[in-house]
């Protein structure tokens, strides 16, 4: 059973704030600002009400209020003031600071608001990849160092997940696909679960006036060629976070080609970091790898003008 984590070292606090523990401690020593608890050992400790108050004061030190000020605030006054600040903000600083908050908090209503905000001044393509994407990298390394709980990873994920959802119906809604233009077919390979970033794909690529067949999970390739009867312009792409492993990625390679790409006139596009150890000096010609999304979108995904 996953358990939330409600302990944390100062070095928690200073990943997952980006204050430097240093800094923490002068605040806590001058202007009282968090109260840990030590151990046997004298070792700091804080709950997890300090680490949100500690992201709330953050989140105003960073929008230029000097401490000094915000240690001056009852503290009844300070969750208004981080919501006022987060929905006015510009910088995408600041927002990934606000969706952390509602990450500790399991505050749902603070990232939709958050949310609300930005999609107000940006489109969904620049949030998620300088608000979404930034704050999903540093969750994973926080994670992995044990500074929050897989529960909060969880809580943002589906927030994120449910954001792609809606802007996917929005795009398939208001768009005509010209049947001779190519279908691109999303799915990710055998074993691979984690879809965040095949999702965004999905609604990228619609949201540029292409058709799309989106197939989700662990998807053998074998069973793709079904999709080969419903056209001959078929462009797949495919995202590879863990799996197919260093072991196998040479034979998924293999097998995709043997089982796609010679009986067909399709090619196929890949990302994710299990990518990176392909030899792209003998991948096959309809066989792209992407570090970023640039390329991509230069190459396939070229500005539609429709009549």
């Amino acid at each position: 059973m996953d358990r939330i984590k409600s302990s944390f070292s100062i070095k928690n606090l200073e990943n997952i704030s980006g204050i430097k523990a240093h800094t923490i401690r002068i605040w806590e020593k001058r202007y009282n600002l968090l109260s840990p608890e030590r151990t046997q050992t004298n070792i700091r400790r804080y709950s997890l009400d300090s680490l949100r108050k500690l992201l709330n004061i953050t989140l105003l030190y960073n929008h230029g209020l000097k401490i000094s000020k915000i240690a001056g605030y009852d503290e009844s006054e300070i969750p208004e003031l981080v919501r006022n600040v987060a929905l006015k903000s510009n910088s995408e600083e600041i927002s990934i600071n606000a969706l952390k908050l509602s990450m500790v908090n399991f505050d749902t209503g603070l990232f939709d608001l958050t949310f609300k905000e930005l999609i107000q001044k940006k489109d969904f393509e620049f949030i998620y990849m300088n608000v979404f994407a930034v704050l999903m990298n540093e969750l994973g390394i926080l994670w992995q160092t044990n500074a929050i709980s897989p529960s909060h990873e969880h809580f943002i994920t589906n927030l994120i997940k449910q954001k792609i959802h809606v802007q996917t119906e929005i795009v398939q809604f208001n768009h005509d696909y010209h049947p001779n233009d190519p279908c691109f077919v999303l799915f990710l390979p055998e074993n691979e679960i984690h879809e965040l970033s095949i999702l965004f794909l999905n609604q990228l690529i619609l949201s540029k006036g292409y058709k799309t067949i989106f197939l989700g999970q662990s998807v053998l390739s074998e069973s793709l060629t079904t999709i080969l009867s419903f056209s001959s312009n078929i462009h797949f792409v495919t995202f590879c976070t863990v799996e197919p492993n260093q072991n196998k990625m040479d034979d998924f390679i293999l097998n995709f080609e043997k089982e796609i790409l010679t009986i067909s006139n399709s090619r196929l596009s890949m990302f994710g970091p299990r990518t990176l150890s392909i030899n792209q000096d003998k991948l096959p010609a309809n066989i792209n790898v992407f570090e970023g999304l640039d390329e991509f979108k230069f190459r396939f995904l070229s500005p539609k003008v429709f009549a």
